[in-house]
């Protein structure tokens, strides 16, 4: 059996290493690009997966728990421009429909980021790297594995009309949450439905959204579209902050 030896390599080497043979991490990886300009600065790497799908990556050759506030950033830009990405990288069939991808590679990760991966729900994959070379062979093999994310533990969410109601605790913010919903209905019974959803409530005209609610302890939050078309929460403390929003939600409501 050959004998080899595990090296420490730069940030550059191991860019390299990466991009020469992405497939190493996970079967059917493409290499798209690397250092690409985002409003967050270069990322690391950008690859697709067997699916089409968008892969960002974010590099380190030393434990550090900052890369994923970083990865979270590019992972961002690139799905608010996946359409884009798609575009720019049509001869490798990206698939815009698909869900972007996060990829964390580093030697090694603490238990703090691995807690705070259970709580962010979005696609992401943690690898261990090291970095061997073989007695009497100059090539450098970097050899990946997959770690696994803990579970978060199963936090039961209220899921009716009733359980949102119950969790503004202020009885008057409860009642004038009651009597907007009640208003809201009546305004088109047939056509306005009202659901709970994780932590809100969901307000479709003819089954498009045109509001959400969401119940605090002592207000209420609605959002909504205002008159530039921009997507705004409007905190609700007392009657008077509903007029300006009762309108706003009257037109959305015509509009669809």
């Amino acid at each position: 059996m050959k004998k080899y030896k595990i090296i420490d390599v730069s940030e550059r080497q191991f860019e390299d290493l990466v991009r020469q043979a992405p497939d190493l991490i996970e079967d059917g990886l493409k290499y798209l690009d690397h250092q690409k300009s985002t409003d967050r600065g270069p990322l690391d790497v950008l690859m697709a997966d067997s699916g089409g799908a968008l892969i960002v990556c974010e590099l380190k050759i030393v434990e550090d728990d900052g890369m994923l506030f970083q990865g979270i950033d590019y992972y961002d830009y690139v799905k608010k421009n996946v359409d884009a990405f798609s575009r720019l990288y049509k001869k490798h069939k990206i698939d815009p429909i698909q869900a972007v991808r996060l990829f964390l590679i580093a030697p090694s990760f603490s238990i703090s980021l691995l807690n705070r991966l259970k709580w962010i729900d979005i696609p992401i994959s943690l690898f261990t790297f090291n970095c061997i070379q073989f007695e009497n062979d100059k090539e450098i093999i970097p050899v990946y594995s997959e770690i696994t994310i803990p579970s978060a533990p199963v936090v039961l969410q209220p899921n009716t009309l009733e359980d949102k109601l119950n969790y503004v605790t202020d009885s008057s913010m409860r009642r004038l949450l009651e009597e907007l919903l009640k208003e809201i209905k009546s305004w088109d019974e047939n056509n306005i439905s009202i659901d709970p959803v994780k932590y809100d409530l969901s307000l479709k005209i003819s089954g498009s959204v045109f509001s959400y609610i969401g119940p605090r302890r002592k207000h209420f939050v609605v959002y909504t579209y205002d008159r530039d078309d921009e997507w705004v929460a409007f905190p609700i403390y007392q009657k008077s902050d509903l007029v300006k929003v009762k309108v706003l939600l009257k037109n959305n409501i015509l509009e669809e």
